[in-house]
């Protein structure tokens, strides 16, 4: 990595010319605007928005004190620090060279290399708040949304199949997109008053995306979900390091920020600017609506993923004794973009595209565990058999037939059979199994500290998504929907 040399003076000089021009910016959006609710919490126009970035500027390689938080991991760190790995490993003698995740609360010395710009170190929410886990255990959507008075409760939409109600559209984008439903909640009563206003504050697009023919509260829900997990994840692996607002004013997080507050401020930098996204991304916007409704999502302090994370010994998803072709590198595991978490094989056949796969190919079980979600939508497979999709490792399968799924409630043992390979369930142009895996309902990255490894065979990303490759003792194998020999794979490869 290039190491940047900061000059202060130029750094001065900039910061105080772009802050000088921004002072009379005023925006105007057709898009969602802060609810009469959020703003009778402040009303005044001069109300409390994100602190100014208080860092100061460092010399190069300069150590700063860190304490790790959850997710943690050094290639990560690296990259918000403008460092390298090896520079906080030399640092931080104690951390072995093949460690995956930091222990939570452990003091570190990072060498930084100061960029300009950096945002505000405001944190707007912890990401045990942000993902749909264990914390969100004894919350009932529909009991909370019945007691509230505004229009989701009576809310009514088709999506996925059926008819839903208000609280079952917010479980239903919750438990795809594994996010907090309190935080989907606090954005739709933040943006359109959803909560405690009789009507939505906006005929269409309330969350303030433009999308054509995604104009209803559902479908803006589910953009805000997956736009929300692009910010979340491009975090956490360290490959979003800033972005621009809707006025294409440069946002460089903070290098201290976590996933959580991370994700709220790339949510709102697609859809505000200037003032409207300070005062979203400070402490009366967002952040005050959720501890309103929720109380205050720091007290909980929730270990979500601890140090030293790896992953349990999984097999390939298909009977030891067959090819199957591996046709999607990590790609994302429920929506578009980010997280890349998940990775496809297909069966055996003669014929591309959509088919029914002979009764001897089916999905297996990479692990013992209990099937805690049966549907089109997919099967999740519970690795510690607690009965609770939000903690510990789950195993999701996404394609599966509707003929012989796995019922709910099912214990497997490893190998034995999930379902047939289908197009069946989110978009898929041939038949195939999509998996992925997560970890108190975090999505966890095919690549990284804690690759997808499977009977074997090592997960690696490619230069775009569904490309990339599996390897082992020295072979490997090349994802490609075309399902030719580079992509074939045995599941009794020694």
């Amino acid at each position: 990595m290039n190491k940047k040399i900061n000059l202060n003076i130029f750094s001065i000089i900039v910061c105080i010319s772009l802050l000088l021009s921004s002072c009379n910016l005023r925006v105007t959006y057709a898009d969602s605007t802060p609810t009469k609710a959020a703003a009778s919490q402040d009303s005044s126009q001069n109300a409390v928005q994100t602190p100014l970035p208080t860092r100061s500027t460092y010399n190069p390689g300069e150590l700063v004190d860190y304490i790790a938080q959850n997710g943690d991991t050094l290639p990560a760190l690296a990259a918000r620090f403008n460092t390298t790995v090896e520079e906080i490993l030399q640092a931080n003698s104690f951390i072995p060279k093949d460690a995956t995740t930091m222990p939570p609360g452990m003091p570190m010395k990072i060498p930084i290399y100061f960029m300009a710009l950096w945002s505000s170190p405001y944190k707007i929410i912890p990401d045990d708040a942000f993902v749909y886990g264990p914390t969100n255990i004894g919350f009932n959507t529909a009991a909370f949304l019945e007691s509230q008075p505004g229009w989701l409760k009576s809310y009514r939409v088709y999506a996925g199949g059926q008819w839903r109600s208000g609280s079952q559209m917010i479980d239903f984008v919750a438990i795809n997109y594994s996010i907090n439903p309190k935080l989907l909640l606090a954005i739709l009563e933040y943006q359109g008053g959803a909560l405690t206003q009789p009507v939505p504050t906006l005929k269409k697009n309330i969350l303030g995306f433009t999308r054509p023919y995604w104009e209803s509260p559902y479908l803006q829900l589910v953009i805000a979900a997956n736009t929300l997990n692009n910010g979340y994840y491009g975090w956490r692996t360290g490959k979003l390091l800033e972005f621009d607002d809707r006025n294409e004013i440069l946002i460089r997080p903070d290098p201290w920020q976590n996933a959580g507050s991370v994700a709220i401020q790339y949510y709102f930098s697609q859809i505000f600017s200037g003032e409207k996204y300070s005062l979203a991304s400070g402490t009366e916007g967002l952040n005050r609506t959720y501890t309103t409704l929720f109380g205050d999502p720091w007290n909980l302090n929730y270990e979500l993923i601890p140090g030293s994370l790896h992953q349990p010994e999984l097999l390939l998803p298909f009977p030891r004794d067959q090819v199957w072709s591996y046709t999607g590198g990590p790609h994302t595991g429920w929506g578009t973009g980010q997280p890349l978490a998940a990775v496809d094989f297909a069966p055996p056949a003669e014929n591309s595209g959509c088919f029914i796969a002979n009764k001897e190919n089916y999905a297996t079980a990479m692990a013992d565990g209990l099937v805690v979600r049966s549907s089109d939508d997919g099967v999740a497979l519970d690795l510690d058999k607690d009965g609770d999709e939000r903690t510990g490792w789950v195993i999701f399968y996404l394609h599966t037939a509707r003929e012989e799924r796995v019922l709910l409630g099912t214990e497997l043992r490893q190998g034995d059979k999930v379902g047939y390979p289908s197009c069946v369930g989110g978009h898929a142009t041939g038949t195939h199994v999509h998996i992925a895996r997560k970890y108190n309902g975090e999505w966890i990255m095919a690549d990284g500290v804690l690759p997808f490894t499977m009977s074997g065979w090592v997960t690696h990303d490619g230069s775009r998504e569904y490309l990339g490759t599996l390897t082992k003792n020295g072979a490997t194998v090349i994802a490609c929907e075309c399902g030719d020999a580079y992509t074939a794979i045995s599941g009794s490869y020694p």
